[in-house]
Formats: structure tokens, C-alpha cells, sequence
């Protein structure tokens, strides 16, 4: 759970869209395609993390509206543009990235990956929980800018892709679950470790994955976290791409990914923001996907809040 939650026992109060606003960014218009219409926030609002304001705890109200803020994270991670080059009717690009930047050291946008995922499953019918998923990792080219630091970057000999790799697991349905940034000379099963715990801790128990992951830890997998690898071979005696059972899912969530041009190659200094890249990716398709489905009228009990 990130540190700006409401603790346990500690009430909320105030309005949900109070802040002390006096660049007007509260009556802003939309006019971008990334901009969240009315739907998508009625979606996304409750599942933000509170700010300490609108609690019994008291704190400084925040300068610029929450949605306003969001619009312009949105704006970034689809365009790919600068912090620097974000537009005039946006806050000041400090704040919204300092704004990102906290989210990301509180994991409160992984929190958020989780809360849209269990409501989209709910909405689809499935269980909140997912139990399987399937892995995978994409080699991303680094920016000419030369941002990336030669300490977190590779070369991978394989896809002839000099910068990092990205390492995720989705459920069933395509939606991240887990997300890890490394060197591109990392192989696979090398890094698969870590986000395998990750994942076992949100409930999946069962994983495909493709040749790249053979090895020993597998049997590691299965007796310490109780999750069953399940290696996906290619048909013998094919050649060239084919749509693989069960992993196809995976290639399908990479493609939503690199559809946000920020994601298309790699322009952050730290693996851990081009990991929230993705999560911000991530939560761009499934508020999208989510606002598109019914909506249920009950709250479920066993739904997390």
C-alpha cells in the first residue's frame, strides 16, 4: 500500500476536488485527445490516492485540480513530448512531475494498476484476482538524447537493440500486472525472479512463458512461491512469427504499450521511471477499456477499495 493512502481508522472529509486553484486550471476545456472525459474521471477519481487535506490528519490543500494534473500525465506518456514542452494550459511541468515522481517513490501508481485491473476483471465477468498470466520482455531502443545512463543500459545481441529491456506479466485478459526495467543484455530468466514474487503476491499461480525462461528456477518458482511455470514451444518444423496458445496475450499488451509514444523508445534517466511509463500506459488503456463496460451498481465486498 503507498505511504499517501488513508491510514486505517483516519476519515475522510472535505470535498473530493477541493485545492486552492488560481491558475484556473479547475475550468480548464478539454482539447487534447489524451484528456479524460467525464466518464473516464468518474472512473479513475475514487481510485486516486486522498490527499492528507481531505483527512482528520489536515495538510495544505493542493494547488491544482487532480484531474487537470492527471490530464497532463496522460498528455506526456501518450505524446512522448518534454516535461519542458508541456503546454501552457497545463499546471507548471515541475509540479505534474514532481506529482508523478512521489506517486512513483510511494508505488501509489502500481496501487492504482492494481485497483483499475480488479474492477476491469470485475466488469468482464471474471474474478478480481487473477490466478494466471503469462510473461514476457521487450528490448526498447534508448533515446539519441542520451539520457539513459550507461550504468542501466545493454545490448541485446538478439533483437540488435542497444538500451534497456522491459519485463512484464499480464493476466489472462492482457492487463499488467507486473512490470521490471533492466539492461538489454539481461537475459530473460535472469530477471524473471523478481517479478514472478511480484506477481505470486497478487494471486497468480500459474505463468506461461516461452523458451527464454528454461532453467533451474522454475523449480525455485513452484517450491518457495507456489507458482507453476508453464513453457510455451514453438510448433516444430515452423518458421517465421506465429501466434503461440496463451502467450499471444502478452505480444498483444506489449503492442497497447508502445502504442504511447513515450513508451515507443526510452527516454527516461531511471529504469524506475520508465517503469511508471508503462504503469501510466497501462492505466491510459484499462481506464478506456473500463469506462466502455457497464458499470456495476453494487459494491462488491470482496472488490478492494
Amino acid at each position: 500500500m503507498s505511504l499517501n493512502r488513508v491510514p486505517a481508522g483516519v476519515g475522510r472529509v472535505g470535498s473530493a476536488c477541493s485545492c486552492s486553484c488560481s491558475c484556473g486550471c479547475r475550468t480548464r476545456r478539454p482539447r487534447y485527445d489524451s484528456d479524460l472525459t467525464d466518464a473516464q474521471w468518474k472512473v479513475l477519481e475514487p481510485l486516486l490516492p486522498v490527499p492528507l487535506s481531505q483527512t482528520s490528519l489536515g495538510g495544505r490543500p493542493e494547488k491544482h485540480y487532480r484531474r487537470t494534473m492527471i490530464d497532463a500525465i496522460f498528455y506526456v506518456v501518450n505524446n512522448g513530448n518534454k516535461w519542458r514542452d508541456l503546454p501552457a494550459d497545463f499546471p507548471p511541468w515541475q509540479t505534474v512531475y514532481g506529482l508523478l515522481r512521489r506517486w512513483c517513490h510511494e508505488h501509489a501508481t502500481t496501487d492504482l494498476v492494481d485497483l483499475l485491473r480488479a474492477r476491469l476483471r470485475r466488469a468482464s465477468g471474471r474474478n478480481p484476482v487473477a490466478s494466471a498470466g503469462c510473461i514476457d520482455s521487450q528490448s526498447v531502443q534508448e533515446s539519441a538524447e542520451g539520457v539513459v545512463g550507461i550504468d542501466t543500459s545493454g545490448f541485446d545481441p538478439h533483437k540488435k537493440v542497444n538500451g534497456r529491456k522491459r519485463h512484464i506479466i499480464t493476466d489472462t485478459l492482457g492487463l499488467l500486472v507486473s512490470v521490471s526495467v533492466t539492461p538489454a543484455n539481461v537475459q530473460d530468466r535472469d530477471a524473471a525472479w523478481c517479478l514472478v514474487r511480484h506477481a505470486a503476491l497478487r494471486g497468480l499461480t500459474h505463468i506461461w512463458a516461452d523458451q527464454g525462461y528454461l532453467g533451474d528456477w522454475i523449480t525455485h518458482a513452484k517450491a518457495l512461491l507456489g507458482t507453476t511455470i508453464d513453457i510455451v514451444h514453438r510448433i516444430p518444423g515452423t518458421t517465421g512469427f506465429q501466434v503461440l496458445p496463451r502467450r499471444w496475450v502478452v505480444e498483444r499488451s506489449f503492442a497497447w504499450i508502445t502504442r504511447r509514444r513515450r513508451c515507443a523508445r526510452d527516454y527516461e534517466r531511471l529504469p524506475q521511471h520508465h517503469a511508471t511509463m508503462v504503469h501510466w500506459a497501462a492505466i491510459i488503456q484499462m481506464t478506456r477499456r473500463l469506462t466502455r463496460l457497464p458499470q456495476p451498481t453494487q459494491q462488491d465486498p470482496k472488490q478492494p477499495l
